[in-house]
């Protein structure tokens, strides 16, 4: 799949994926900070902060105006917060691109941080924790990577605490974005069918004008573990949820293609090892997989 790297004054990249065959068009912008970049009383604020780009700007005050505007073109949209990046996302017909980049660079750019959108999306992030809370499957992930980085910002719950949810205020959002929303370290992504000159010059005109700064330092992860462990935590329910991992490759290792190719023929699929085996000729378990993970370092 070919791909064209466009870099702005500012330092903002574009990439532009043109893809044949195709009718629709997606626009992503994603920042390159997640909950790994947080201090213990910013816990959970990459994620919040996710949220509340959705919650209305001067040009479109709530999130209905904003949700109503891509759905009545038939749009499909949402965010995602991850340890080191975060995006927001719009799928439209390639007729429609100019209107999801218009939307999904206002919301990136212009978000109000409303203080009472705010205090009224704690509860909701606060359920939303309570909610994984009540879901093994979801949460032995998050035990496991306490487990393998301790102490560190790695080993902590993208959503955060329920106490540090609970204490932000706006300031505090706009610290961080001012901190981290910044032009060198965003990249705006489109892929699918598109005039790819047209694309880059509407790009360029939304956000060439975007803030930039220095971004602060990653503070590298310190290996401490010198023999296996094990972490346990009970929970009554009717199922035992078990992951068996290690430390492997960072995300820009040359051999993390061979790396994801192991994990597919291990437990990706449903001719995967790991399905044959545990599930299909021992009928152990119904769901197994494997992955593999990868983080800047």
């Amino acid at each position: 799949m070919s791909y064209k790297k466009t870099t702005l004054k500012n330092g903002l990249r574009i990439m532009t994926i043109p893809m044949k065959g195709t009718k629709t068009v997606t626009v992503t912008v994603m920042v390159g900070v997640g909950s790994r970049y947080e201090s213990e009383r910013e816990a959970g604020l990459s994620h919040f902060i996710e949220h509340m780009l959705f919650k209305g700007t001067e040009k479109r005050p709530n999130t209905l105006v904003i949700s109503e505007e891509l759905d009545s073109i038939g749009g499909e949209f949402n965010a995602f917060t991850g340890k080191d990046k975060t995006g927001y996302y719009a799928k439209v017909d390639a007729k429609h691109f100019e209107k999801a980049l218009d939307v999904v660079s206002d919301m990136y750019l212009n978000s109000k941080l409303d203080k009472e959108e705010i205090e009224r999306e704690k509860g909701t992030i606060i359920q939303e924790i309570s909610m994984y809370e009540d879901m093994p499957m979801r949460t032995i992930g998050d035990e496991f990577e306490n487990l393998l980085y301790e102490k560190t910002t790695l080993g902590r719950e993208i959503t955060g605490y329920k106490k540090t949810v609970a204490a932000f205020s706006r300031k505090d959002f706009v610290k961080f974005m001012d901190k981290f929303y910044l032009a060198s370290d965003t990249v705006v992504c489109v892929a699918g069918k598109m005039n790819e000159e047209k694309v880059i010059t509407k790009v360029k005109e939304y956000f060439d004008g975007m803030r930039d700064g220095k971004k602060p330092a990653l503070k590298t992860v310190k290996e401490a573990q010198k023999k296996p462990q094990l972490k346990i935590k009970y929970k009554k329910t009717d199922q035992t949820q078990l992951i068996v991992g290690t430390r492997a490759y960072h995300q820009s290792h040359p051999d993390r293609f061979a790396l994801g190719l192991l994990a597919t023929i291990l437990g990706a699929n449903m001719s995967s090892r790991l399905f044959i085996e545990v599930r299909e000729r021992r009928g152990l378990a119904y769901y197994v997989r494997t992955s593999a993970d990868m983080y800047q370092d």
